[in-house]
């Protein structure tokens, strides 16, 4: 990086992958905004984890992959070709592994948390709801320029590890959930 501002986007335009400049709010923009925040916060949640904590790995290679994506959400969807950036495939498998690993050390998960506890648990929440944000603005994009299934399916389960995770987090602690209430449809199963 030669200079740090280019004031190229002093008028309310940025340039994507292949030249193009777009509106500073066009919804590309805006997706790939939603997932350098949800990466920002993961290096937030890394720094707040001592460095052999056992989710450092999985957030580093999350926090890569996110790069990867942010690369092809950048590119619009006739030259997405031209990316020399590819797409790791198991993204999705890994993240539903990780998932199911854990639930199976969790001791309880039939209820609704509040949002909170150690401040590790409390960001990886704060990341969960970045990341669906991220979702749903891809879904946008989706309808106008088709994005990778890969990508969509990535972002989708990775909320729910992060869920997962935050969840974990506070159990590996010791310490209470706030629960606000059972989930209504097991609660229905039941009787």
């Amino acid at each position: 990086m030669s200079k740090i501002y280019t004031k190229g986007g002093d008028k309310g335009r940025t340039g994507i992958h292949g030249g193009t400049r777009v509106e500073k709010d066009d919804i590309r923009i805006e997706a790939n905004g939603c997932l350098d925040e949800l990466n920002a916060v993961l290096g937030i949640v890394r720094s707040l984890l001592p460095p052999h904590h056992e989710f450092q790995d999985t957030l580093h290679t999350i926090q890569r992959e996110l790069m990867v994506v942010m690369s092809h959400v950048a590119t619009p969807a006739a030259i997405r070709h031209e990316n020399p950036n590819q797409i790791p495939d198991d993204m999705t498998i890994r993240c539903e592994q990780e998932i199911e690993r854990l639930k199976e050390l969790l001791r309880d998960n039939d209820y609704f948390v509040l949002p909170g506890g150690t401040l590790p648990s409390a960001q990886l929440q704060f990341a969960r709801t970045v990341a669906r944000r991220a979702e749903r603005r891809l879904w946008t994009l989706n309808r106008q320029d088709e994005l990778p299934g890969e990508i969509l399916r990535f972002m989708n389960r990775l909320s729910d590890l992060l869920f997962v995770m935050a969840r974990y987090e506070m159990q590996q602690q010791n310490l209470p959930e706030e629960r606000w209430q059972a989930f209504a449809y097991k609660r229905k199963s039941k009787t």
